[in-house]
């Protein structure tokens, strides 16, 4: 029985190296080189591997590239499950992305190399664009179902969870596009708190977005010039 079992876990640890061979060699010739000027026979050939082993992992360059930060939703989730149960989900969610900001063990994006050059170049590609988000829609989904298990209801008839997610996973986005256009890669952790803060109270102090045009409203209707 023993020995049935190491045969898996030993083609699984292979499984993984290769895999992550062909998405480091992916990471390292895009942002050396550009998305548009690397092949995926240049990738596999980078990881001493073939074209035919390349599409067995991944169904293009975009999703090679991008693996190196596929596992960042799966961590936010790990940390929403550990939540406390008594915490509103969007404190909760909140919660989640700042222990994943600050896990020590697995860097979070603002303390890993080039992650940060890969999300800014994720801003200008529109494949890469379009293939990190469905990496967020598919986390963001797990995040829907883990809220709805929270608050012991059905997702599907229930709009809680979604909106909570939403609104969450809205944050982040914010901020993190906010973060790829400053030029400032440790500033992420604050724009987060920003974002967030923003989310739950702050959009709502400022001026009223009519009160310009309602002054200018009443001075012409006075005539004064």
């Amino acid at each position: 029985m023993q020995a049935e079992q190491k045969i898996p876990d030993r083609r699984g640890r292979k499984a993984r190296r290769t895999r992550d061979a062909l998405a480091g060699a992916a990471f390292e010739l895009v942002l050396d080189r550009g998305l548009r000027e690397v092949t995926v026979e240049e990738i596999a050939e980078r990881a001493d591997l073939d074209r035919r082993t390349f599409s067995r992992y991944f169904a293009g360059k975009e999703d090679a590239v991008l693996d190196s930060v596929r596992g960042d939703g799966d961590r936010i989730n790990e940390a929403l499950r550990a939540r406390p149960a008594d915490e509103p989900p969007l404190t909760a969610y909140r919660r989640a992305v700042q222990d994943w900001l600050a896990d020590p063990e697995i860097p979070a994006w603002h303390r890993r190399p080039r992650i940060y050059e890969l999300l800014v170049l994720a801003e200008r590609e529109p494949t890469l664009y379009a293939a990190f988000h469905h990496i967020r829609v598919d986390a963001q989904a797990d995040s829907v179902a883990i809220i709805a298990d929270r608050l012991g209801t059905d997702p599907l008839s229930d709009l809680r969870p979604a909106v909570t997610v939403a609104a969450g996973a809205g944050a982040l986005l914010a901020a993190q596009a906010a973060w790829v256009r400053g030029d400032r890669p440790d500033e992420l952790p604050r724009l987060v708190e920003r974002a967030f803060d923003a989310l739950v109270g702050e959009l709502f102090t400022g001026p009223a977005p009519h009160s310009t045009t309602s002054t200018t409203s009443t001075t012409e209707g006075n005539g004064t010039s």
